[in-house]
């Protein structure tokens, strides 16, 4: 067994790692950029180093500042976790270069998989069944349009290089596809540094499905059955089960099968999933399910696979780079119930699902959830690295019960002030064709309404906030009257804000709220509340030409001047975090009467960053007794 290991990574999978380590007697390395100095998983190692500064590019994606760490530290292998460097065949082959261990894919396999149509040929050559389309060298747009017409629309243009949603374009009919095979090109140029792409039919019910594999280095390969994870914001992940829902046993042996053998084509080692695509029209059939790619590494749904199986992941990781058989056999494997994992981010729904960074004064879950987390209360969120806050993994007998419980985490999450989804997934975990187990990588887009809270506080908020408001109202005697008129029931009308804004509100009765320092917390939502200030004016503010930063982040960008004249919809700053462009448009036509910030500042969310006025009309010689900014 591995003596020692440093973890090539940060936040939750580092902390995962590192948990698992301990239990087996390894000796665990952190490493960390300076921003990360402070993080639990530096703090649970059982040794760290400091690798750059915080973007990652000078930090965790440093290959050879990670090698100088391992060969520092006496560190006998390196695990990249996931992200990151992890699918990297140069880095996996300087680590083995080095005679240390490396807990990952080979780095052959990771290149026979690493490219979309490279890895489609070699999978139509092992007999494992791949989505219909054009995989072909000829990269010439003609050709690619020749295709595509063959192929029947609608139809995904894909850039080979491509993942986490970039890179891709549906296109509904053949005189759209100049137009957005240029777009893909343009995306895949700067996201991968590759303008090839392949053409494929697209599902109009598409499931994903994935199957957990593992192989070793004495021949051995199986597979740890399927995970579904077709519910998909913007193709990344937000809900995954296992297994999944639909799939019959015979479908079950016909997929894993399948995804066992793709392993075998590239003499696979360690953790790895197969990806499939399904047509979920006519519900999961063995004919109707095809290959779409393979991630060379573990995935972050892994929890869920471990709460069906019972089996430690990363244990097996562990076992396998140190030169071991397979810690089980494929007839010794089982499923038993069923598990849930939601994506906790840091983002707000009713803006667009902007990020949101800052403190996390309060970071609480209910019990009874497994919580894999980088972060704990006291804490950051930094707009430096992914936006995840935690996992929420259940498991339960059934897939309703297991639901019901995801649901329920949800709601019970407490985050402040950082701004998260939690609402969100649990009004999705929720969701009647959720349940029924009616899903497919369109479910988000088609109920976003009903999925999307408001940006408004709804009744049982402003009730829960009423209700916590009375004790402060109980020296007022006109306030704590009850039951005054007679054959009337007591009630009182409670003036409180919610979220800076005024309310009018009956009393009501109690709550599942949670109230916590002028914070309340129902429904996976968080409220600052109180009663209403004698000096709140209804709408007051900066005025209807005030720019507020809508996410906490770096200017990146001021395109107007102070005494500009601006029109309606043009664009005046641009905002970064977390790698999103925000634009911030004018409101109306007008002039830049004040500009708060420069390029590179820092901002809260809901900072000024300017105001523009409307020009004023003068018939005649007039003084204006504007203030002075």
């Amino acid at each position: 067994m591995i003596q020692s290991l440093l973890i090539a990574n940060r936040g939750e999978i580092a902390r995962r790692i590192i948990r698992t380590a301990r239990r087996l007697g390894i000796r665990t390395i952190a490493v960390h950029s300076d921003v990360d100095a402070g993080m639990p998983f530096v703090r649970e190692a059982d040794e760290a180093v400091c690798i750059g500064t915080a973007p990652a590019t000078d930090s965790y994606l440093r290959q050879d500042r990670l090698l100088e760490a391992a060969r520092a530290t006496g560190a006998a292998a390196i695990h990249p976790g996931y992200g990151f460097l992890s699918e990297n065949a140069e880095f996996a082959e300087r680590v083995i270069d080095a005679g240390l261990g490396w807990v990952g894919a080979p780095p052959a396999a990771i290149r026979a998989m690493g490219l979309k149509d490279a890895a489609k040929r070699r999978m139509i050559a092992a007999g494992v069944p791949v989505t219909p389309g054009y995989f072909g060298a000829d990269q010439s747009p003609e050709r690619l349009q020749a295709e595509a017409d063959a192929i029947g629309y609608p139809v995904l243009i894909k850039a080979v290089a491509g993942g986490g949603g970039k890179g891709m374009r549906k296109v509904d009919a053949a005189a759209d596809f100049a137009e957005m095979l240029e777009s893909c090109k343009r995306e895949a140029a700067a996201s991968f540094g590759n303008t090839q792409v392949l053409i494929e039919k697209y599902i109009l019910s598409p499931r994903h499905i994935e199957v957990q594999v593992f192989g070793d280095t004495h021949g051995g390969a199986v597979h740890l059955f399927e995970r579904d994870c077709s519910l998909q914001r913007r193709h990344q992940k937000v809900i995954e089960e296992a297994p999944a829902p639909g799939m019959d046993s015979a479908t079950r042996a016909a997929v894993c099968e399948a995804a066992v053998k793709a392993a075998r084509a590239v003499d696979y080692v360690g953790a790895g999933t197969i990806e499939f695509i399904a047509d979920g029209s006519e519900g999961l059939r063995a004919d109707r399910i095809w290959f779409m790619e393979m991630n060379t590494r573990l995935q972050v749904e892994h929890p869920v696979t471990e709460a069906i199986t019972g089996q430690d992941l990363v244990e097996w990781q562990l076992r396998v780079a140190s030169g071991e058989r397979l810690p089980c056999a494929q007839e010794a494997l089982s499923i038993t119930g069923w598990a849930m994992e939601a994506r906790l981010y840091a983002e707000n729904p009713s803006t667009g699902f902007l990020p949101s960074t800052g403190p996390l004064d309060r970071l609480r879950f209910p019990a009874g959830v497994r919580i894999d987390s980088g972060v704990e209360e006291g804490g950051a969120v930094t707009p430096y690295y992914d936006p995840m806050i935690a996992k929420l993994i259940v498991h339960g007998a059934t897939r309703n019960e297991a639901a019901a419980r995801l649901a329920a985490a949800a709601r019970g999450t407490q985050v402040w002030p950082v701004r998260t989804n939690a609402a969100f997934l649990a009004r999705a975990a929720a969701h009647p064709d959720f349940v029924a187990g009616r899903v497919d990588t369109g479910f988000i887009e088609r109920h976003a309404e009903t999925l999307i809270p408001p940006a408004e506080p709804s009744p049982a908020v402003l009730a829960a906030a009423a209700a916590a408001i009375l004790p402060e109202a109980a020296g007022d005697p006109w306030t704590s009257l009850r039951g005054f008129r007679a054959n009337a029931e007591a009630s009182r009308r409670i003036e409180v804000e919610v979220a800076g804004k005024p309310y009018l509100v009956t009393e009501q009765p109690g709550s599942a709220a949670v109230v916590a320092d002028g914070v309340l917390f129902l429904d996976g939502e968080a409220w600052p509340f109180g009663p209403r200030r004698a000096d709140h004016i209804a709408g007051a503010g900066e005025g209807d030409g005030a720019i507020l930063a809508p996410m906490p982040g770096r200017v990146i960008a001021v395109l107007v001047e102070s005494g500009q004249a601006v029109t309606k919809g043009q664009r005046m700053l641009v905002l970064e975090a977390m790698k999103m462009e925000q634009a911030l448009l004018a409101p109306f036509d007008g002039v830049v009467a004040a500009l708060k910030v420069s390029e590179g500042a820092q901002v809260a969310e809901g900072t000024m960053l300017a105001r523009i006025e409307k020009p004023v009309a003068i018939d005649a010689p007039a003084t204006t007794n504007r203030e002075s900014e």
